[in-house]
């Protein structure tokens, strides 16, 4: 079993942590006797820069921060420990949104696509690999302190857990940092499992038959709003971070009906090689893939509430070779048939 690990991107200047993704580190702070100050102070910052809690912060600060309540704390698993500490709040917009999936692995693809809406730090990415499914924890800041890495995995064994009602063991772990050597029992308690280390890529594995697991208690009449919601922020969040996707969204739209919503005309269009366009939108946190795939569910949710058109006249206008292909794709992104999403929109 092998975690297929990925180039780590290059952080746009414009990264960010919310607020609320922010507060979980604080109040871990808080809690083993730190105010607030003083954590602002030895990060660098001005004694008042975190109160009131800001609505976003930069992400070298936030990572300071965390280095800053490691040591401030004497607690050498201060990461593990922020991680603890979730709550949906966390995740901002998207965090009631994972608790109304349907699935384990509706959640985990939604989580891919929303992670922006809580932090720039790194991104998920999900392979499977025979029995096992492959998350791997993609960091923007490989060279930061264990704690964020560990922070993020144990808040998501956390989330994951209380969305199950039980505890959910992965298979395996793996860390790209140094083992601390000591404190195995710490990371047993808090992962479910001690991980390796010194690994190529930050990454879990886990049996591949949790993604087919509902979610207990999922109120799923609610995903619809909650979606929305999270596709609004999204979208305004994409303009505001980086121009070029704005860009690429213009010059995607109107190349939809043609079939020629590809890369290469698309850069060529605004003047760009293919590789300059790939690495911009890689700088603002994006892809061609991730700016195509919402301007063709932003469209789809406009076309499906126009009665006149039919299933197949939207896959036609979003550029899909045939309907099918448009069912699978909105599925995907929405976690229901569009003909479904018809009716809940009425």
């Amino acid at each position: 079993m092998t975690l297929p690990c990925s180039i780590t991107p290059r952080p746009p200047d414009t990264a960010r942590v919310t607020g609320p993704y922010l507060k979980t580190l604080l109040d871990t702070a808080l809690e083993r006797g730190v105010t607030t100050a003083a954590l602002a102070c030895a990060a660098g910052l001005a004694a008042d820069a975190l109160s009131p809690l800001p609505d976003t912060l930069s992400t070298t600060r936030y990572i300071a921060l965390l280095d800053a309540g490691a040591r401030l704390t004497n607690d050498p698993f201060f990461g593990l420990h922020v991680g603890e500490n979730v709550r949906p709040a966390t995740y901002s917009a998207y965090g009631l949104m994972l608790l109304a999936s349907s699935s384990f692995g509706h959640a985990l693809a939604l989580a891919q696509r929303y992670e922006s809406l809580a932090h720039d730090l790194g991104r998920s990415r999900l392979t499977i690999e025979g029995p096992h499914a492959l998350h791997e924890w993609i960091s923007r800041y490989p060279d930061a302190t264990r704690h964020l890495a560990e922070s993020v995995y144990a808040g998501i064994r956390l989330f994951g857990s209380w969305m199950a009602g039980q505890a959910l063991t992965p298979q395996a772990m793996h860390f790209r940092h140094a083992d601390p050597g000591h404190g195995h029992d710490e990371y047993l308690r808090v992962l479910g499992v001690v991980p390796t280390f010194d690994a190529p890529c930050h990454g879990a594995a886990f049996d591949v038959a949790l993604l087919a697991m509902p979610v207990p208690n999922a109120d799923t009449s609610l995903f619809s709003v909650l979606h929305q919601h999270a596709e609004r922020l999204l979208a305004q969040r994409t303009i505001t971070v980086d121009g070029i996707v704005a860009q690429v969204t213009t010059a995607l739209t109107p190349r939809l009906p043609e079939g020629q919503a590809r890369l290469v005309p698309v850069a060529a269009e605004l003047g760009l090689s293919a590789r300059t366009l790939q690495r911009k939108l890689a700088d603002a946190g994006s892809s061609f893939q991730q700016v195509l795939d919402a301007v063709r569910f932003a469209l789809a949710q406009d076309y499906l509430q126009r009665r006149e058109l039919g299933l197949a006249d939207i896959a036609f206008l979003l550029g899909f070779q045939d309907q099918s292909a448009f069912t699978h794709a909105f599925r995907e992104w929405s976690g229901i048939n569009p003909g479904a999403w018809r009716e809940q929109a009425a």
